[in-house]
């Protein structure tokens, strides 16, 4: 199915309860300093669209780089996890204070909310954090949301330390509050205007339905300064995208952006989906940390994938890793390549025997067919 052109303009126009995300080279400025004149203005648009009776939320990066410009430290030498964690418990201070003068000179009043991974993967925590979002955002409050970088370490990795469950300079968090709020759009402020068709002077494209493996050839690395990149914006639109909601990647540098985005103007890269993945799902596909990974034969793999069966304890392999009843397990083929995620209905030890791949007289199911999400690629989501 084909979305219309002025689909995103619509939808856009529609949301009524919308997260906006700033990131670090939008909110600081070449030396560690706050960066006034861009983001006066982008306040400025998030209280008009809620003088207009929307609700908002805003995710802001930018504290490890005002905590280092406090302490005079060149935010390339930040190479040190503590240092940046140090860093980040000076800047979220300064970075809080701004907001709250910016946001006070129009009545408005803010909150912080700082969060790790661990407030999504676990489902009680999950739940307890929207119930309170939804308590600020019914008082009128704008919760100002970053990770919590003095005690977290997730969004503080880098793209070469290999672990593929990060937050990624808040682009997967800002995305994961917009699924849980059941926001209606997610607008990513960045460095650059959008998309582009490559990275030497190509062309911003417009509007994107589908995240393909080419797409994703197109994103960059980690931005100067900061530590998500292209890449994880597309991770991010994408789960956007399956919440049923609009994502654009934008320039954070132009005063204007979000003023003219919700004035129908077609700027920027906006993601649109005719499909929806549902709540447990996006949370099983997402949210959750895989705690378990399980190895299954050919004849099980045709079973999820195009049976739309369940998960049996005879079509497993072998397991790698252990995990309990209610845990989320990676399922991948003979080759390793993980092609669908679960919640385990049992735990490996009741499936498999201590021996690795050895069969018990247990044949039943291991993960219901009803909580499994089908990968067509890393992080690409199809269906199921």
């Amino acid at each position: 199915m084909t979305l219309g052109p002025n689909i995103a303009a619509d939808r856009l126009r529609a949301a009524r309860r919308v997260v906006v995300k700033l990131g670090t080279n939008t909110v600081t400025g070449p030396e560690g300093e706050v960066c006034l004149h861009r983001i006066t203005p982008i306040v400025r648009s998030i209280v008009g669209l809620k003088n207009d009776g929307r609700q908002m939320v805003l995710v802001s990066s930018g504290a490890v780089g005002l905590g280092a410009g406090r302490l005079g430290l060149p935010r390339f030498r930040l190479n040190d996890l503590v240092l940046r964690q140090a860093c980040a418990a000076v800047g979220q201070n300064l970075l809080m204070s701004t907001y709250e003068q910016l946001f006070g000179r129009h009545n408005l009043k803010i909150a912080q909310v700082l969060l790790t991974e661990e407030d999504f993967a676990d489902r009680g925590r999950c739940q307890n954090l929207r119930s309170t979002m939804e308590k600020l955002l019914k008082f009128g409050v704008v919760p100002i949301v970053n990770e919590n970088d003095t005690v977290s370490t997730a969004e503080l990795e880098y793209l070469d330390t290999g672990t593929d469950r990060f937050f990624g300079d808040n682009d997967r968090l800002a995305a994961l509050v917009m699924s849980k709020l059941e926001s209606e759009a997610l607008i990513l402020l960045t460095d650059v205007e959008g998309l582009m068709t490559n990275t030497d002077h190509g062309e911003i494209i417009p509007l994107v339905e589908a995240i393909t493996p080419e797409l994703r050839s197109l994103a960059s690395g980690p931005a100067s300064g900061g530590r998500g990149g292209m890449l994880s914006k597309l991770d991010a639109a994408e789960l956007a995208m399956r919440s049923g909601g609009v994502a654009v990647i934008a320039s954070g540098r132009r005063v204007d952006t979000i003023e003219r985005l919700f004035a129908g103007e077609q700027i920027g890269t906006a993601f649109v989906s005719a499909s929806r993945m549902h709540g447990k799902r996006r949370w099983i596909a997402y949210a959750a940390n895989v705690r378990g990974r399980v190895i299954v034969n050919s004849g099980a793999r045709d079973a999820i994938v195009n049976g739309k069966g369940s998960l049996l304890a005879s079509g497993v392999i072998r397991i790698e890793q252990e995990f309990a009843p209610s845990d989320v397990v990676s399922i991948a083929d003979a080759e390793g390549h993980e092609f669908a995620r679960g919640m385990a209905s049992r735990a490996s030890s009741d499936a498999l025997a201590s021996g690795v791949g050895a069969r018990t007289r247990k044949s039943g199911v291991l993960v219901m067919r009803d909580n499994i999400v089908i990968m067509d690629q890393r992080s690409e989501m199809a269906g199921g």
